[in-house]
């Protein structure tokens, strides 16, 4: 069995644009179902513990038409997480940055995150990020002063589908920033879901359709470790 911690956003509020954002339902119930099922441990961190603040558009009917992750979420299985600066990243065999806008506000320069980054890649474990979950692995430098993902192959979500307007208020782009130091790959938006294994160790998904092919990423990469 392995250790899997899954980081969420704490939430985030801009009063001024009227938009809340946090972490989204489907990126962390579809992959720790999987997870879950295969015998593995699932943990959950954020920035501040507690309860984290999820994005109510990843459960509304447009994006959960079925309700599944809504009723996940109502269950309280999200409801308690530990903080990041608590943790202990070696009782980890992967860390799972789920995804969300929030991720780009609390999540992307959060220095607890790169310690607990660097110390699972470090003792050989799985590094994974979701849709704008790779927004932290920008700036996790390594021991060479380089991105953790400089010069790799990833991928996150697309300027070209991100809500009309809300580049304008993000912190970032988060494929602009990743194309600067990584080799992004958006794959083909045509298909459904898309994931990429920048080493054997980092991997990355586009978007929230994504997150239960990431889900199976990591069983089968943990299958073959044996962890």
């Amino acid at each position: 069995m392995a250790k899997v911690l899954a980081v969420l956003s704490s939430g985030y509020k801009d009063g001024e644009n009227n938009y809340e954002t946090g972490w989204w339902g489907e990126e962390l119930f579809a992959p720790m179902e999987l997870l879950e099922k295969a015998g593995h441990q699932v943990d959950l961190a954020s920035p501040l513990g507690g309860k984290p603040d999820i994005d109510q558009v990843s459960i509304s009917e447009e994006y959960d038409p079925e309700g599944t992750y809504r009723a996940l979420y109502e269950s309280g299985k999200a409801d308690e997480t530990q903080k990041l600066s608590e943790l202990n990243p070696t009782d980890y065999d992967v860390v799972l940055v789920i995804g969300g806008h929030g991720a780009m506000y609390d999540l992307a320069k959060n220095e607890d995150l790169h310690r607990i980054i660097n110390t699972i890649y470090d003792y050989d474990g799985i590094v994974a990020a979701e849709c704008h979950g790779p927004a932290p692995l920008i700036w996790t430098t390594r021991p060479n002063g380089e991105s953790i993902i400089a010069g790799k192959k990833v991928t996150g979500y697309p300027d070209e589908i991100e809500p009309e307007g809300l580049l304008d208020i993000l912190p970032f782009s988060l494929e602009q920033e990743m194309t600067e130091i990584a080799n992004y790959d958006k794959g083909d938006l045509n298909q459904k879901a898309h994931a990429v294994w920048a080493d054997n160790q980092i991997v990355t998904s586009r978007d929230p359709f994504s997150s239960e092919l990431m889900g199976e990423e990591l069983v089968k990469a943990l299958e073959k470790g044996k962890k």
